[in-house]
């Protein structure tokens, strides 16, 4: 044996990383095998390769866990972006000379939280942007 070819979704994994630095050290790492297969003794293949399995299966889900906190973080900024402006579009509409209350303003803004659209935005986003 003197190479390793990975089959299934794993490259298609490792190219949808966010940060190139990932992904290059992501496929570093997958061929990492094939240099060092060919000169390893026989008896000790069979170890080299679940090593850099282990290896590999280890850094990519380090990765994909930090691909998922910075989703969750843009999803967030995203949500709030909307709310931001469905809250900039209703406050000015607001009639001149009529006065609001402060327990009114609060309420508005809390209904606008729930009126923004963000969820059906975020629902339609969110799938473009997760790993496969």
């Amino acid at each position: 044996l003197a190479t390793v070819d990975l089959v299934g979704g794993v490259h298609s994994t490792v190219a949808s990383l966010h940060m190139e630095s990932w992904r290059n050290e992501m496929l570093n790492e997958i061929n990492r095998i094939n240099q060092a297969l060919p000169n390893a003794p026989r008896w000790q293949k069979t170890g080299a390769i679940q090593q850099w399995m282990s290896s590999v299966i280890h850094q990519l889900n380090h990765f994909k866990g930090e691909h998922h906190e910075i989703l969750k973080e843009a999803t967030s900024l995203l949500e709030l972006a909307l709310w931001k402006v469905n809250l900039d579009d209703k406050e000015g509409g607001e009639r001149e000379g009529v006065r609001t209350t402060r327990g009114s303003r609060k309420r508005a803004r809390k209904e606008m939280i729930v009126t923004s659209g963000a969820s059906i935005v975020i629902k339609n986003v969110l799938p473009f942007l997760q790993l496969e």
